[in-house]
């Protein structure tokens, strides 16, 4: 099996602005929401533990609701996205 290495573009160099830092807090929300949207549609339902065979999960709840360390994972893919677009020359703009 061939060994991954995975080689991201660097985007520690991209400052974000206050609008942007906004902007990705409502795209987080927005990637959870079409998360469990799609989990609803599949027949997921809550459960306090994840069970691939009953399909429950803990986190279809309203991203307000999860805890802190979910929150990060879809603030992380969110920020990586923008900075990447930011990084490739594309511009963000109201």
């Amino acid at each position: 099996m061939k060994k991954y290495r995975p080689e991201p573009l660097d985007t520690s160099d991209v400052i974000l602005s206050e609008d942007i830092k906004l902007l990705i807090e409502k795209i987080s929300e927005n990637v959870h929401d079409a998360w469990a949207k799609q989990r609803l549609e599949d027949g997921w339902v809550w459960g306090e533990m994840r069970n691939d065979e009953l399909k429950t999960h803990p986190s279809l709840v309203p991203y307000d609701e999860l805890p802190e360390s979910e929150k990060a994972y879809d603030r992380t893919t969110a920020t990586q996205t923008i900075k990447l677009l930011i990084k490739m020359g594309y511009r963000i703009e109201k």
